[in-house]
């Protein structure tokens, strides 16, 4: 009985030695293991990073004359152009704090359109810039970027914006149509050889 008890405590030492020195190697292992974490998360960061920086291309130069113009008289689109224009470089950072404010240059856009381009089809082409830049905002602030999303939104956004300018040329053109048109009926109206002669007046011979 005695050689039983002496062997169950031999053997209970055993273990106890054994979780011991496992616990001891995992101790040992862990900052290793947390080293090559950090440096496989350091390199899916920098890759994530290149992938944006690369389609991170914003078309903000006006595509057209009216568009360009109306940069001289609407702060807003001025400004929201020039935001677009200027891409970040040192970070993810930078990148998330140029998303946060191209979302409120864009929401800006609904500021003071000039009276002429107030109509729906001006701002549902705005509504549909503000939706995918939002989109982008949201996701560069994930803890899993979706790098490949963000840049897929950029050129998305690329051409609202060019939809946008293109709308604005024809509501321009348009207006000028109907310029023209009223320029020609006054015209027409101030061209005496097309005036209908008057009819002369006969006298009544005096009897």
């Amino acid at each position: 009985m005695k050689i039983r008890f002496s062997t169950l405590v031999l053997m209970l030492l055993c273990l106890v030695c054994f979780a011991s020195s496992l616990t001891l190697v995992s101790c040992q292992e862990d900052p290793k293991i947390r080293i090559l974490e950090h440096e496989k998360e350091a390199k899916k960061q920098e890759v994530i990073f290149n992938n944006i920086s690369k389609g991170w291309n914003f078309n903000s130069r006006p595509v057209n004359l009216t568009a360009g113009s109306l940069t001289n008289n609407w702060t807003e689109w001025r400004l929201f152009l020039n935001e677009l224009g200027q891409k970040p470089k040192s970070s993810i950072g930078a990148f998330k704090q140029k998303a946060r404010t191209l979302s409120k240059k864009a929401a800006d856009l609904n500021n003071n359109i000039p009276v002429k381009f107030a109509v729906p089809e001006v701002k549902s082409r705005i509504a549909a810039i503000n939706t995918k830049i939002n989109s982008i905002n949201l996701y560069i602030n994930l803890q899993q970027i979706p790098d490949t999303q963000i840049v897929k939104l950029v050129q998305e956004i690329n051409t609202e914006v060019a939809s946008l300018q293109f709308q604005l040329d024809e509501i321009t053109r348009k207006s000028n149509i109907k310029i023209e048109e009223g320029e020609n009926d006054m015209l027409r109206m101030l061209d005496t050889t097309r005036a209908i002669p008057s009819k002369p007046k006969v006298l009544n011979s005096v009897k």
